[in-house]
């Protein structure tokens, strides 16, 4: 059982507050706002490792988180909005959140997409109410200017998620327990 003392409180409102001040700004005009992102994430994630067009091609579809921004200090949370692009157009905006605690400090703002490989695993998303990343997702981080393994690229994983575009002082970025709810922006 937690007992909520002033220095949590305190620490679950710096956290907070953190977040808030990283300035998402992703929505604040609306979907052609959240698609040109879209599309700049995508020319980018395309130039940084040529690998992922082909995984796109193979796609029954792609959704691009261009800017999430994650924050902790003991309690933590992180939000980013993106699009759903089958055959290369937006069919729906979602949002993504996710919370933690634990020991962790600092920030953090990264892009991420995630390939759904098979009709199945696009579906299960688009009819859930609030899907969550987990067991059936397989990471492909790129470090640096490495390239992505050949057996990503190759998968029979129903959704792949590659992650890039790292700044901030936060170690780590992960999708496991992250909430995407499709939204109206």
């Amino acid at each position: 059982m937690t007992d909520w003392t002033r220095r949590g409180v305190f620490t679950s409102l710096a956290a907070g507050a953190l977040l808030v001040g990283c300035n998402n700004g992703v929505g604040s005009q609306g979907p052609a706002r959240i698609d040109a992102r879209v599309d700049t994430t995508l020319q980018s994630l395309y130039r940084q490792y040529p690998g992922t067009q082909d995984l796109a091609g193979k796609s029954a579809g792609i959704l691009v988180m261009p800017l999430v921004t994650e924050a902790g200090l003991g309690i933590g949370g992180a939000y980013g909005r993106g699009a759903l692009r089958v055959n290369g157009a937006t069919v729906d905006y979602y949002s993504t959140t996710r919370a933690s605690a634990g020991l962790q400090i600092g920030a953090q703002q990264y892009a991420h997409v995630l390939f759904f490989m098979t009709n199945d695993a696009l579906m299960n998303f688009r009819r859930s109410p609030g899907w969550t990343g987990g067991a059936n997702v397989e990471y492909a981080i790129p470090e640096g200017g490495e390239t992505l393994a050949a057996e990503t690229l190759t998968s029979t994983s129903p959704v792949i998620a590659v992650i890039f575009g790292q700044s901030g002082l936060r170690a780590g970025a992960t999708l496991e327990g992250t909430k995407y709810t499709r939204i109206i922006p």
